[in-house]
């Protein structure tokens, strides 16, 4: 089985197909190089309904631009 406590992956995709085989325990969002965005798989859903725009906001917002 992949899934064990001593196995770690890192894996990095836009496409939410490969998410319905991966089911991620925890998703980042990166924006220039910075993790601007940090949840588990609910994230990964609402990226996909929603798109990025509004994570760049939130993140634009916090850093006070």
């Amino acid at each position: 089985a992949l899934r064990r406590p001593d196995r770690a992956m890192i894996v990095i995709t836009h496409y939410q197909r490969l998410l319905n085989y991966i089911v991620p325990d925890y998703v980042h969002v990166l924006s220039d190089g910075r993790i601007v965005k940090s949840g588990g798989k609910e994230l990964a859903l609402e990226l996909e309904d929603k798109g990025y725009a509004w994570i760049e906001d939130e993140a634009a917002q916090l850093a006070g631009v």
